[in-house]
């Protein structure tokens, strides 16, 4: 099969559009920094081994390893609120047919359609004993709460400590103490044909366990971009066919140690039930984007600052490359990382930090887990001779500083959480100035409009927005009774769109 063909099969249960939200700083949920049990420390979790039978190609036991795995797979259940027309939390699917159905529509007053708050579930693990959870993005995003069941039947309210479109990964905290927690495996060391287990809750099913091997690592499906607008979505999957079914989402992927290995994500199918292919967030991604939720409230991003294409067979004739693989350098982008370390167009990349790379997979997994500033070895061939640079890899502004989200500015009347858009996301956007919604609490517009967060203003009664402080001023110049008007995009839904009401 093709790759059009293949990707013509992708359905994804994704329940939510991107936006990313900053650390809350409630009872114990302000700490900087998150502490992860890796493979090979200490635990008092049970060391799983294996029943030896007299038939060497008999599978693996894998009950020690499910047992040890389960205690720590939670179920979730998010609710959207009440007031959404439609909700953007099905904006990734909506996007599959967007062109026989049309685009989304502006709001007011006038034209809000209520409906009953939305409930959508997945699963979560828990990553450290005082309780904080991994799941992924689009299984709580847009929520206005969010529930986590444990295995022992214990409900505890969630917080969203952030979330990382780009990976489709985020993090949640409950307020417990002394929970099981999984231990981390290297997603580096799987290899294909290696036996796995994925841990879930499908169908709103208690835990359930099921079983497959690896069938490829560093598979690239396109599904972030496509579904969110994310020009930065770090794809780069492992494949199995171990059973992975809706409510899978956020689950655990685990080896046959009871080690995490990845985060399940996404199946591809005809008829949105499994069919022999899921696709998980492998740890090495996901280790890093908790530590930056954490410690920064975002992540940290670092760039190459290049335009690339992989190598195949036509590009390798076109430019009289002897190489079958790697990344071809198309263009070097100023001031970037690329261009201080000697890096050109038309050299082929085939090696970074020690690991082979093949596509743009491998090359996008070793740069996202990195942070500017990060060095990275880099080999690549350049007419026909091998060279081996160093490169200190700068974010998207061209510098090596690390981004900390400053707190959002809230509006207790609008209900809203602001915040000012980056030169990056300005220049993405192709805009001069704007303010994301970044956050929905109680208030006018979530009551009274169909706002969304992820919606970037850029005028209030024909003003233009800048800054947080330029819709403050706005609204305290309206006189009360006067009506209101919002402008502004959503960066995965290009057009004008216009939210009115009296103030």
């Amino acid at each position: 099969m093709n790759k059009k063909g293949f990707l013509s099969l992708l359905l994804v249960a994704l329940l939510a559009s991107g936006v990313t939200l900053g650390v809350y700083k409630l009872a114990g949920f302000d700490r900087n920094e998150i502490v992860l049990q890796e493979a090979g420390e200490d635990s008092n979790l049970p060391q799983v081994r294996f029943a030896k039978g007299g038939n060497s190609n008999a599978p693996a036991d894998f009950t020690q390893a499910a047992a040890q795995a389960t205690p720590m797979v939670v179920h979730i259940i998010a609710t959207q609120s009440a007031n959404r027309r439609s909700s953007r939390g099905n904006q990734r699917m909506d996007d599959l047919f967007r062109e026989f159905f049309g685009g989304r529509g502006g709001g007011g007053e006038g034209f809000r359609r209520r409906s009953r708050p939305a409930q959508s579930s997945g699963s979560g693990v828990i990553v450290t004993k005082d309780g904080y959870i991994v799941t992924n993005n689009h299984v709580i995003d847009n929520s206005s709460k969010v529930e986590v069941i444990l295995n022992n039947k214990k409900t505890y309210d969630a917080t969203i400590i952030g979330t990382d479109p780009s990976t489709d990964l985020a993090l949640l905290k409950i307020n417990a103490k002394n929970l099981p927690a999984i231990v981390f495996g290297n997603s580096d060391k799987v290899k294909v044909g290696e036996w796995v287990l994925a841990v879930g809750n499908p169908f709103n099913l208690e835990s359930t366990v099921t079983a497959g091997i690896v069938s490829a690592k560093g598979r690239s499906l396109n599904m972030l971009q496509r579904g969110a607008g994310n020009l930065s979505a770090i794809e780069s999957f492992i494949q199995t066919d171990a059973a992975v079914n809706p409510g899978n989402s956020g689950g655990a992927l685990i080896n046959t140690k009871g080690e995490l290995i990845g985060i399940n994500t996404a199946i591809a199918t005809r008829t949105g039930s499994f069919a022999g292919y899921s696709f998980a967030v492998p740890t090495s991604i996901v280790r890093k984007v908790m530590k930056d939720l954490v410690e920064f409230g975002t992540v940290q991003r670092a760039v190459l600052g290049i335009q690339f294409g992989e190598i195949n067979r036509q590009l390798a004739k076109e430019r009289g490359l002897d190489i079958s693989e790697g990344i071809y350098v198309g263009k070097v982008v100023e001031g970037g990382s690329a261009e201080a370390a000697g890096i050109k167009e038309g050299d082929v990349i085939i090696e970074m930090d020690g690991k082979k790379i093949k596509g743009s997979p491998d090359l996008l997994e070793i740069i996202g887990r990195k942070r500017p500033g990060d060095k990275a070895e880099v080999k690549l061939s350049r007419n026909g001779k091998i060279k081996t640079l160093t490169v200190k890899l700068k974010n998207r502004d061209g510098n090596e500083k690390i981004v900390k989200r400053e707190s959002a500015a809230t509006f207790s009347s609008l209900g809203a959480e602001f915040k000012e858009l980056t030169s990056a996301e300005k220049k993405q956007l192709d805009i001069d100035g704007g303010v994301k919604v970044s956050k929905l609490n109680a208030g006018t517009l979530r009551t009274r409009t169909e706002i969304e967060p992820g919606f970037v203003i850029t005028e209030v009664n024909g003003r233009k927005v800048k800054s947080v402080n330029d819709i403050k001023q706005t609204l305290n110049s309206t006189e009360k009774g006067k009506l209101i008007t919002i402008g502004g995009l959503y960066p995965n839904d290009p057009g004008q769109r216009y939210y009115a009401f009296k103030k």
